[in-house]
């Protein structure tokens, strides 16, 4: 994101905002589509939501939640397939 974050950067605000708002929301309309239709749904509604938080709050707000649930996902997953090694005896 920060490469994303330094390119656009460099663009004057207004063309910024607009390239941002209309590369988010396509990628985020796709991955509503491909909730119902085969491909990585969940993948390209990240991605379009984490595009739209360098410029909307709502969408940061959105990006940090979901991060969030990731992490406890994560952590959850690792707790399964990484059980405490008991002692020998």
């Amino acid at each position: 994101m920060e490469k994303i974050k330094n390119i656009l950067g460099k663009l004057p605000h207004p063309v910024r905002w607009v390239l941002t708002m209309v590369v988010g929301f396509v990628l985020l309309i796709l991955g509503l589509v491909m909730m119902v239709t085969p491909g990585p749904g969940l993948l390209f509604i990240f991605f379009g939501l984490s595009i739209l938080a360098l410029e909307i709050k709502w969408a940061q707000e959105v990006n940090k939640q979901g991060m969030q649930g990731l992490e406890k996902i994560m952590a959850k997953l690792k707790s399964i397939f990484r059980p405490n090694k008991k002692p020998r005896d």
